[in-house]
C-alpha cells in the first residue's frame, strides 16, 4: 500500500507565500510521476504543477512564473513551491504519483489567500 500525505497549506495574504509538501510511504521501487492538482469549491480538479523522475516539469499557465515544483527522488518528496499568491489560488491542493500501474492521491491540503 502506498501512502501521500501533505504538508504545508494555511492561510496567507495576497502576494505571499507557502511551500507545499507531499511525502510518499509504503512499498514501491520508484515514482514515475508527481504532480499537484487544486480544486476551488464548484470547480473542478486541475493540474497545477507536474515533475516526472528525470525532472521535466509542467505547469498550467495561471501559475507559470509563480509556482515552482521540485522533488526528492531519495526521498519520495515533491515540493510545491508557490510564490505572489492571489485570492483565486484559494483551493485545495492534492498531491498525486503514479506508481505503474496504480494512481494514487493524498488527503488534501487546504491553501487560503486572503486579507
Amino acid at each position: 500500500q502506498v501512502q501521500l500525505v501533505e504538508s504545508g497549506g494555511g492561510l496567507v495574504q495576497p502576494g505571499g507565500s507557502l511551500r507545499l509538501s507531499c511525502a510518499a510511504s509504503g512499498s514501491f521501487l520508484s515514482i514515475n510521476v508527481m504532480d499537484w492538482y487544486r480544486q476551488a469549491p464548484g470547480k473542478e480538479r486541475e493540474l497545477v504543477a507536474t515533475i516526472t523522475s528525470g525532472g521535466s516539469t509542467v505547469y498550467a499557465d495561471s501559475v507559470k512564473g509563480r509556482f515552482t515544483i521540485s522533488r526528492d527522488n531519495a526521498a519520495n518528496t515533491v515540493h510545491l513551491q508557490m510564490n505572489s499568491l492571489k485570492p483565486e489560488d484559494t483551493a485545495v491542493y492534492l498531491c498525486h504519483a503514479y506508481i505503474l500501474p496504480t494512481n494514487y492521491w493524498g488527503q488534501g491540503t487546504q491553501v487560503t489567500v486572503s486579507s
